[in-house]
């Protein structure tokens, strides 16, 4: 029977509960700043893997009858970077039964073992938020609608896809961050909206940075927790435009960067900076994730193709790795590792499932 952990989702760590006795320890985060990621425990030293290189945050796990064992997790690399599109033929798979001293290799042909959609249990949410105060819409409009088309294109699939979802918000001066459209899964709305960005959409010349910050934070927040309340882990990525420094003066800097700190740690932050008048160290606290400057409107377009590339990469770092077991009913509860090669790089997971009622015929 499918058995599904529950997600605890707050404004803090990333960390899940197996729900049927899976992982007895976290995975030790304490080189990602962040701090711990997911599920898992050390590989046994019997299979003397080495040192991890790579780092395996198991986010779910679950079997499904006749014998399938499903895996879903995150890749970074050891300074908490994400590693994307790796392939099945990158994973090995370790099994040790009651009867085993150490672990037994499983071959990945006869097991089946793949790169399976996510869809049904990982959504991926961006929020473009972008400064529409007086100073761009008077002199930057027409390149930020041509960037902001182009990081649309780049980060949402080319066919749509329930997993990928954007929504695009807008600030001024007010103590509002304005919906521009509600998150969707079609390129052509998303576009379609940036296109309709006019230069007297703003009735308040000022800029509320900070209040940007704390507002985007909480909209992602609740999104990963909504999901969670569906049995549906969720990743969020924030990317804010901003020509210059807060000036509305309604929230302190303080209040911003902590909530920052402090958000969620599947929540990525990106920023990108326009002009002389932004304070880059600024932008960076809350750019946590990655941030560029652009000097000029005429960089604006490849500053938000740098930010579109990691937000990929962080969205195609995560795997639902699936395999048919050859452990059969009355087995009982096994161990499972899988370790993934990357070039010379190299890292592995722990964890445990039980074959209750597995069977042949597998696919």
């Amino acid at each position: 029977m499918k058995s599904l952990l529950r997600i605890l989702s707050f404004l803090s760590l990333f960390i899940f509960l197996f729900s049927c006795g899976n992982a007895d320890d976290d995975v030790n985060f304490t080189i990602v700043p962040e701090g711990d990621l997911g599920q898992g425990s050390n590989v046994d030293q019997c299979l003397d893997l080495g040192a991890n290189d790579l780092i395996l945050s198991i986010q779910d796990q679950f079997t499904s009858l006749p014998g399938k064992v499903s895996i879903f997790f995150k890749v970074s690399d050891i300074n908490g970077n994400p590693v994307p599109n790796l392939r099945a033929n990158q994973f090995t798979i370790y099994e040790q039964g009651r009867n085993d001293d150490c672990f037994n290799t499983i071959s990945a042909s006869e097991s089946f073992a793949r790169i399976s959609p996510n869809s049904q249990i990982f959504n991926n949410n961006t929020l473009l938020v972008l400064d529409l105060s007086n100073s761009v819409l008077s002199s930057s409009l027409a390149e930020l609608q041509a960037a902001s088309i182009g990081f649309i294109n780049n980060v949402m699939p080319e066919e749509e896809n329930t997993s990928f979802r954007m929504a695009i918000y807008w600030f001024d001066g007010e103590d509002v961050l304005h919906l521009l459209n509600p998150l969707s899964t079609s390129k052509d709305n998303l576009i379609t909206a940036i296109e309709g960005i006019t230069p007297n959409i703003s009735n308040d010349p000022s800029t509320d940075l900070y209040g940007a910050v704390l507002k985007s934070t909480d909209i992602a927040s609740n999104l990963l927790i909504e999901s969670s309340q569906e049995d549906i882990i969720s990743a969020a990525s924030i990317v804010i435009f901003t020509d210059g420094t807060d000036q509305a003066s309604r929230y302190t800097e303080e209040e911003a960067i902590t909530k920052v700190r402090d958000a969620n740690s599947n929540i990525s932050f990106f920023t990108i900076g326009l002009g002389s008048e932004i304070d880059t160290q600024i932008l960076m606290e809350f750019g946590k994730t990655f941030s560029v400057f652009a000097d000029n409107k005429e960089e604006l377009e490849a500053n938000f193709n740098a930010i579109s590339q990691q937000v990929n990469e962080q969205a195609n770092s995560f795997y639902l790795f699936e395999y048919c077991s050859p452990k059969r009913d009355g087995s009982g509860e096994n161990n499972l590792a899988i370790q993934v090669v990357q070039g010379s790089l190299q890292g592995a997971v722990q964890t445990k499932f039980s074959a209750d009622g597995f069977l042949g015929g597998c696919e």
